[in-house]
């Protein structure tokens, strides 16, 4: 088997095993926060803060919600890190914000965050501040989904099924996870641009 033909085979099992009852948990989430008028803020690093980013943009102009991603200010976010450090930048972020329990958080992340390996503790920060808050919190990760699964109201956890190809596929499938809500029929209002010149 070529390693195209593996890859694309591992697509297919992932899947088949993704359970479309937390996406319309998901869903329901969202609409809850859009129907109150709450706001969405979208946390990743890396690979995963260019998806945020990517999702802010449809979730604002497809589902009509006001969405943010803290990585899209690359001035604020490295004067936080240069400043205050990097475990604090998010956390800082949505006090700034004003977040509040009516908001939604949504974490992208291959791993989650961990604060004893210390992988991605800005995500950690960010959500022990969203309990205070009492801010309902998403995940699409992947692994064993770190303190997001643990936190969460509502977390995907991208199907490992070759540990050696988890990152690639974590943040792949995000994409499809979030373009599934936003084409979900209760969040959609808009009609996006290549469907609408049938």
């Amino acid at each position: 088997m070529t390693h195209s033909q593996q890859f694309l085979n591992e697509a297919r099992q992932i899947i088949d095993q993704i359970d479309p009852d937390i996406t319309e948990r998901m869903v329901t989430l969202i609409d809850q926060t859009r129907h109150r008028q709450g706001r969405l803020f979208i946390l990743g690093v890396g690979g995963n803060a260019a998806n945020a980013s990517h999702a802010v943009n449809d979730f604002r102009k497809i589902v009509g919600i006001e969405a943010y991603a803290p990585t899209d200010n690359v001035s604020e976010l490295t004067a936080r890190t240069n400043d205050e450090g990097w475990p604090s930048i998010f956390l800082e972020w949505l006090k700034i914000s004003r977040l509040r329990p009516d908001d939604l958080i949504m974490v992208l992340s291959v791993g989650g965050g961990n604060l004893e390996k210390n992988v991605s503790p800005n995500l950690v920060t960010a959500l022990q501040f969203a309990r205070e808050v009492g801010t309902p919190i998403l995940g699409i990760v992947g692994r064993d989904g770190g303190y997001t699964a643990k936190v969460a109201n509502a977390c995907l956890i991208i199907p490992t099924v070759n540990p050696d190809h988890i990152t690639p596929h974590a943040e792949a499938f995000q994409a499809v996870v979030w373009h599934l809500l936003v084409s979900h029929p209760t969040l959609k209002l808009q009609q996006t641009r290549w469907e609408s010149l049938k």
